[in-house]
């Protein structure tokens, strides 16, 4: 399915009224507090976030997962998706594969497909966390840190053959992430499963392009549940900095352990040029993978100031950051979930993009810390959906996308085409 831009236009109608009044009177409010909002909407609609293939049919949990029908099963239709929300969007301008989930049949007919949705290819991401059909080597203890050579060669061969699948679509950076670790005291030697994760890495490093990154994500628990190889950013960041100056940590929010300061991390990591780019979900226990901003929305906000601090002081190198969202969950409408993602991610970023950093900063010099909360939670507190509708309005996208999406019966007319029992290739 696809949707035309005339249909935009015609569904922005209904509320463009209503749309403009919030604007003008949030613009008047932010005018006097000499807040340039129409630098803040420029900032808005260059803001891409990738949506990852593996995001776009139903989730599950180990215990169950439930179809809700028009999934796509291939994909060609798995790009129409995030053409849809593109199209509502004007923010899901990037797809990001997993492969072998999504190997392309023919890389330039996939291309020409994803350039006519305005879509190009985020990083793609390899997988050694299972174990594929007929293959030579197991997993199950480990792929780039398994004690059997052949293992951790058969994983090396597979993350070049992703650069090289990557290098045929466009992209430009590829996303390691390891389930590798132990479940229980004395399965691993510890130093040697490091050693080998080094060692591995380096050997995928040195067949990437010049002008290519590499990502290392980490996880402190999940599959392995007693140790994992890549725990947290600290063991992330040695390792990139064993590979050289295209590697870069990445950072998942599911990705750490119940209170962890990630903004914290944020700052350090950047501070040392080191940041590579984002998984964005929320979680309520551990890495649920849930609708980001649902359940910690605070927590993004004051993650994006220390990003948005970054990039305007940017004093440690940081390239330009990837931007992903890493959600799944399994009793919601999966487009439904990405566009209340993206509309969270924005939202956040635009409540950055207000504070007053000059004060905050003198706040600071004179440690006043009740004026510091102040001036962030101020900048929290604003309605900024005003200046995200009126961003995806001039984009040439819906002024309120979900009510657009149900308006148009998008999920009715993609089980229409595909019907209502087809699976998401891949998971």
């Amino acid at each position: 399915m696809r949707i035309k831009k005339s249909d935009v236009a015609s569904n922005n109608e209904k509320n463009e009224r209503g749309h403009l009044e919030k604007f003008d009177f949030l613009s008047s409010q932010l005018n006097q507090q000499e807040i340039n909002t129409d630098d803040i909407i420029g900032k808005l609609q260059k803001f891409q976030v990738a949506i990852p293939s593996w995001a776009l049919g139903a989730g599950g949990t180990r215990f169950g997962r439930f179809s809700y029908g028009g999934e796509p099963s291939n994909l060609e239709q798995k790009i129409d998706d995030v053409g849809v929300i593109h199209a509502l969007t004007q923010s899901a301008g990037a797809i990001s594969l997993h492969i072998p989930w999504d190997i392309p049949r023919d890389a330039d007919a996939i291309k020409q497909q994803a350039a006519s949705h305005g879509i190009v290819f985020d990083a793609v991401n390899s997988n050694t966390f299972q174990d594929q059909k007929n293959q030579a080597h197991s997993y199950k203890f480990g792929s780039l840190c398994n004690v059997n050579k052949e293992s951790r060669q058969q994983a090396i061969e597979h993350n070049l053959e992703v650069i090289k699948l990557g290098n045929a679509l466009g992209s430009k950076s590829m996303t390691v992430w390891l389930s590798d670790g132990s479940n229980f005291p004395g399965q691993h030697n510890f130093k040697k499963a490091f050693q080998h994760t080094q060692d591995s890495l380096q050997q995928i490093y040195k067949h990437l392009p010049n002008d290519w990154q590499l990502f290392i994500e980490y996880k402190p628990y999940e599959p392995n549940f007693y140790s994992t190889v890549i725990p947290d950013w600290g063991t992330s960041l040695m390792l990139a900095e064993g590979c050289g100056e295209k590697a870069f940590t990445l950072v998942d929010l599911g990705h750490h352990l119940p209170n962890t300061n990630i903004e914290q991390i944020v700052a350090i990591l950047m501070m040392k040029g080191k940041l590579g780019g984002f998984h964005f979900n929320d979680s309520k226990y551990g890495d649920d993978d849930l609708t980001c901003g649902s359940i910690k929305p605070y927590q993004l906000f004051l993650i994006f100031n220390e990003l948005v601090d970054g990039m305007d002081n940017n004093e440690g190198g940081n390239p330009p950051l990837a931007w992903m969202i890493d959600a799944s969950h399994n009793i919601k409408d999966p487009l439904e979930d990405l566009i209340q993602s993206l509309e969270a991610i924005r939202m956040a970023y635009a409540q950055a993009l207000l504070i007053d950093r000059k004060a905050l900063e003198a706040a600071r010099d004179a440690s006043d810390v009740s004026k510091c909360q102040e001036i962030l939670q101020a900048a929290y507190r604003t309605d900024v959906r005003p200046l995200i509708a009126e961003a995806r309005r001039l984009s040439g996208g819906a002024i309120d996308p979900i009510g657009a999406y149900r308006q148009m019966a998008v999920r009715e007319n993609l089980i229409k085409e595909r019907g209502m029992h087809s699976l998401a290739s891949g998971l």
